[in-house]
């Protein structure tokens, strides 16, 4: 059996591994969903009128920033801030560029893009949510990284 092939051969139903993803993933959620809904909502408030693809992506680098900030905080609770802020940065960007995109996607297809409601919001997140967990669980499972 090859490295790869070992690596792909993992557990999937490890429960204790399936929280610590979830748990990781949420976090990771919860620092996107800051960025990315606070920039369509700044938008969607002010009215600028900026093109929807442009105002989509500012979100996504917004979640991004705001993901990398938060974990920098929660982690500068256990570490330097420095070796706080170097390992936020070096988190799966795999993983959150998919849950930042995935919500993107959702708010496209059901909104049109850049217009939250209260009905689309729980939707994107749950997207973003479910998007990136097995990643971030075979991240676990098979390197023993998290993804933040």
């Amino acid at each position: 059996m090859t490295d790869l092939t070992a690596r792909m051969a993992i557990d999937w139903q490890c429960r204790g591994t399936w929280h610590r993803a979830s748990r990781n993933t949420g976090w990771c959620l919860l620092g996107c969903a800051i960025g990315d809904l606070g920039t369509i909502a700044f938008f969607q408030v002010t009215g600028i009128p900026w093109p929807t693809l442009a105002i989509m992506a500012l979100a996504i680098v917004n979640g991004l920033l705001t993901s990398i900030a938060l974990e920098t905080v929660i982690l500068s609770r256990q570490m330097d801030p420095g070796t706080a802020f170097r390992t936020a940065i070096g988190m799966s960007f795999i993983s959150m560029i998919a849950m930042e995109a995935t919500m993107n996607a959702v708010d496209w297809a059901l909104t049109g893009g850049a217009v939250l409601t209260w009905w689309v919001i729980p939707l994107m997140l749950a997207a973003g949510f479910v998007t990136p967990l097995p990643y971030n669980y075979w991240r676990l499972k098979a390197l023993g990284r998290a993804c933040h």
